[in-house]
């Protein structure tokens, strides 16, 4: 797995980057990860933090990825805008991923996982309020080559941190389903809370999340059952 990582996350990246310079690609748009952050003790995560402390090879890969943008939009004038998505969620997400999972769980009557006391802290975000975010980094308005480097950092998050037992009561709620907690020690690399400050973005993006996560999880769990029915 971390050998994907760096193949995928820096490699593929490096590519994808050396492709951009060598037709003239006008913009370049990558996306990060607020994992990049680390476990600081800064809350919220600002884009002007420079004290990144990535805890596992995956947001290692992720911050070598925008240092390897930022070096392309240097040395060959190349328009690059890094997003550092903060857990999206909604329609389509990933199996593996924890609203997936738990609501998958939860519907078979299966234990969920929950690590450590459960105190941990995620900044959920719903999968339209990203997509809002791409489109306006897409649209934005980079300076030109010789004004100075044309790149920008955004932090694409809902700025609303939520516990991961506050996370299976709403899922409790939502899907009318008890949750079987089963508690297990915490995982390697997990960091203690992610949390964004969006501020920069609606300044220079327009961005603003719209979704609660009551909201967003109501949408994701009749997403799931449309497509995954119930066990007879």
């Amino acid at each position: 797995m971390r050998l994907l990582y760096e193949s995928v996350n820096i490699a593929a990246t490096v590519n994808l980057l050396e492709l951009c310079r060598e037709f003239q690609v006008k913009r370049f748009v990558f996306g990060s990860s607020s994992s990049v952050y680390g476990a600081t003790s800064r809350a919220p995560f600002s884009e002007d933090q420079i004290e990144l402390r990535p805890i596992s090879p995956y947001a290692a890969t992720k911050l070598a990825g925008e240092l390897m943008c930022y070096a392309y939009a240097h040395l060959f004038a190349l328009p690059t805008v890094c997003l550092r998505f903060f857990t999206v969620y909604g329609p389509r997400q990933r199996p593996d991923l924890a609203i997936h999972k738990f609501t998958e769980l939860m519907e078979k009557g299966q234990p969920i996982p929950i690590f450590g006391d459960g105190s941990t802290g995620r900044d959920y975000t719903y999968v339209d309020d990203i997509v809002a975010g791409v489109l306006a980094a897409i649209r934005l308005e980079l300076p030109s080559a010789g004004e100075k480097v044309s790149f920008e950092v955004f932090n694409l998050g809902n700025s609303h941190p939520v516990k991961l037992t506050e996370l299976v009561d709403l899922l409790e709620a939502t899907t009318g389903r008890h949750a079987v907690r089963q508690r297990q020690d915490m995982q390697p690399g997990d960091v203690p809370l992610t949390w964004a400050d969006v501020s920069k973005a609606e300044r220079m993006l327009g961005y603003r999340p719209a979704t609660r996560i009551e909201e967003g999880l109501k949408r994701f769990v009749a997403w799931y059952r449309t497509t995954s029915p119930l066990p007879v």
